[in-house]
């Protein structure tokens, strides 16, 4: 439901612009600091738009990518917090008349 509605919003907000943009057809002069153009303010609109949500995008993979990483490291620290040590794994699994049982009960 949710995907649905963000597609729905985003297909409304295209539609917004793209009548925006229609409805300004005038050229008008742009500043690029070294030259200066007369353009259809109906591509600095379009031009402003599209820049505008690959902006959004990468940062909104940038940051998704950042937590799945922190997810996988997090998931780690608990896969070995919940896992028992190997020196004493190695214990539990000796025999119980085998000498390194038998030292590591020494030991406690």
């Amino acid at each position: 439901m949710k995907g649905q509605s963000l597609l729905i919003s985003g297909l409304v907000f295209a539609f917004v612009i793209a009548w925006f943009a229609v409805i300004n057809v005038d050229k008008v002069q742009v500043n690029f600091m070294f030259t200066k153009t007369q353009i259809p303010l109906i591509l600095v609109i379009l031009a402003s738009t599209l820049f505008g949500g690959v902006t959004a995008f990468l940062f909104g993979f940038i940051r998704q990518f950042r937590l799945q990483r922190t997810v996988k490291t997090l998931e780690k620290k608990i896969a070995e917090l919940s896992s028992p040590p190997a020196a004493e794994a190695f214990y539990e699994e000796a025999a119980p008349g085998s000498a390194s049982a038998e030292q590591h009960t020494a030991e406690r």
